[in-house]
């Protein structure tokens, strides 16, 4: 190539580099989440009003949450979605529960502040195809820092996954800036309940003190244990702040609107009787 040629197609090079990089790391909007989210409409996207947290994934997009609160709330749940890119489902149930907290609060006989992060993995998201592991290459929900993580982590991935590549916990915990991100939201927002969404198993788990729920719509208890770095053993058994875990049937398909507000009602009125009187019983406890 001569030295004309080279310099009228250097220019270019820069150029088509520079687009396809801010392709790649541009953050998620509403057309992205509805074009990749299965059931999910436009309107319900811009009317949750996301917000930016300020904080980035590992190719710097944006890890959009909305809160909900009540008046007078005492009681503060985590609702996440997505913490596996593959498993669009749950980012779709995420959006639909913003809508039902926004259009319920005068509603529900508890008070509740709601924190809500429809997709804490949208680098997975966004991957052509999806991918359940982040940007890194880690599985976030094996990258909370459990009780002897550094022991455990990395030997069940090598014996109990025979070294599954979508199940990698990542190089130490919260290596991953979206895991330390929700370990952040944990120690600041302080929730009593966190409600973690998956699939696509089709039962319902639970990890930490109190009773469960006995079923969420059509999904039944099925308790299927614990994992070295996963959200239910760190923040469940170690911190003592239930996790209810949700696997949706399918990760491409969500429930019906109608199964997904039965979800929410049961979720409701668990939330009423388990963890309501508990607060009640503490707040009395408290120095007048």
């Amino acid at each position: 190539m001569n030295f004309l040629w080279r310099c009228l197609l250097f220019p270019l090079v820069i150029v088509f580099t520079s687009a396809s990089y801010a392709a790649e790391t541009a953050s998620p909007s509403c057309a992205d989440f509805v074009r990749l989210v299965p059931n999910l409409k436009l309107h319900q996207c811009t009317n949750a009003g996301l917000e930016d947290t300020q904080a980035r994934s590992a190719r710097k997009r944006v890890l959009w949450s909305k809160d909900w609160a009540e008046e007078d709330a005492k009681l503060r749940v985590i609702v996440v979605g997505g913490i596996h890119g593959d498993e669009m489902s749950s980012v779709s149930l995420v959006f639909h529960w913003m809508g039902l907290a926004r259009n319920s609060l005068a509603d529900t006989p508890l008070p509740i502040s709601w924190r809500f992060i429809p997709s804490l993995n949208p680098d997975g998201l966004l991957t052509r195809p999806a991918k359940r592991v982040n940007a890194n290459g880690v599985d976030l929900n094996r990258n909370f820092p459990t009780p002897n993580w550094a022991r455990d982590a990395r030997k069940y991935w090598e014996t109990r996954t025979r070294k599954d590549p979508r199940r990698w916990p990542g190089s130490k915990p919260l290596s991953e800036p979206e895991s330390q991100f929700l370990f952040d939201q944990m120690n600041s927002f302080k929730p009593h309940l966190i409600v973690s969404v998956h699939a696509p198993y089709g039962v319902l788990d639970f990890d930490g003190p109190a009773v469960p729920p006995s079923r969420l719509g059509r999904l039944y208890l099925d308790q299927v244990g614990i994992f070295p770095g996963s959200l239910g053993n760190f923040g469940g058994v170690h911190k003592g702040v239930p996790v209810v875990t949700i696997e949706l049937p399918s990760a491409v398909r969500t429930p019906t609107d109608a199964e997904m507000r039965q979800m929410w009602i049961d979720l409701l009125r668990w939330t009423t009787e388990r963890l309501g009187p508990s607060m009640a019983s503490a707040a009395a406890e408290l120095p007048k």
